[in-house]
């Protein structure tokens, strides 16, 4: 990738975490801190990584997405509307009875959403069925799935990384965001999961380590995995909660808060700044 294409994923990704804070603070409830630190995952994956059409979200060969860690979805609802799926004030409605947008996905209510999650640990395996029956359908499309860090420490899990590897899945990419914090502290405290790639290579994974924000890092592991053959790929991506608002980075308390009228202000005079500097830079 070059400059210019480095420069607009992370606009993208900076509009997302813009959205996430305008979603969590009209719901007044909400999950900012791991959204914000997904988000430039989530841009590189609509923008560059998967073959989709947002014109036609049930389009049968588009390439599937399963956010395993479903609470995280605000930031993936803003890349939706930012590529079209639906209109960017949908995300002021967050949460809402009646609303597109509730607090986890819904496949059956938003377009772009391929798999309804929440219960943690479970969209891992939704994620090795879509894998599997492209296997079995011949088809060509791919599979990816977005983890929490925390949510590894779910045995099924493990269940489904057997499956995935038994099944020879080459074309599933797990991604865990690793951000450290999970809703009751740090991950290493809660229960340790390190070292994590001997754990996902020992069930017969091709891991990849990498910084979660660092877009061609991000692009050379995606790259990487489309050459991968005969096992699942898993992409451990070290990143920050609350990345790109200062007074929520590293902070578990903003795991599952949502942030007041003068919180909202500077978060989002934050990112404003942010996506202004990269623009000006364009």
């Amino acid at each position: 990738m070059d400059s210019s294409e480095i420069k607009q994923l992370q606009i993208l990704a900076a509009k997302a975490r813009l959205g996430a804070i305008l979603g969590t603070y009209h719901a007044k409830s909400g999950h900012p801190g791991g959204s914000l630190s997904a988000a430039d995952i989530f841009a590189y994956l609509y923008e560059k990584e998967m073959n989709i059409d947002p014109k036609n979200p049930k389009w049968a060969d588009r390439d599937r997405f399963v956010l395993s860690k479903g609470h995280c979805c605000p930031s993936l609802y803003a890349v939706l509307a930012l590529k079209g799926y639906f209109d960017w004030d949908e995300l002021t409605k967050l949460r809402q009875v009646g609303a597109m947008l509730q607090g986890h996905p819904d496949m059956k209510g938003t377009p772009g959403i391929d798999m309804s999650t929440g219960s943690l640990g479970q969209g891992i395996s939704a994620a090795c069925g879509m894998a599997l029956a492209a296997k079995l359908d011949n088809k060509d499309y791919r599979t990816y799935t977005l983890l929490g860090d925390g949510e590894v420490e779910e045995g099924q899990v493990w269940e489904a990384a057997m499956f995935a590897s038994h099944n020879k899945l080459d074309n599933l990419v797990v991604i865990v965001d690793q951000n450290g914090l999970q809703i009751d502290g740090s991950v290493e405290d809660v229960a340790g999961i390190e070292p994590l790639d001997k754990k996902f290579e020992s069930f017969g994974f091709y891991v990849i380590k990498i910084d979660g924000h660092d877009f061609e890092q991000i692009a050379e592991a995606l790259d990487k995995a489309k050459t991968v053959k005969g096992q699942p790929t898993a992409i451990l991506a070290k990143t920050v909660k609350g990345k790109g608002v200062s007074f929520m980075e590293n902070q578990v308390g903003w795991h599952g808060t949502a942030p007041n009228k003068e919180q909202y202000e500077q978060a989002t005079a934050e990112l404003q700044a942010e996506i202004d500097r990269l623009e000006g830079n364009c």
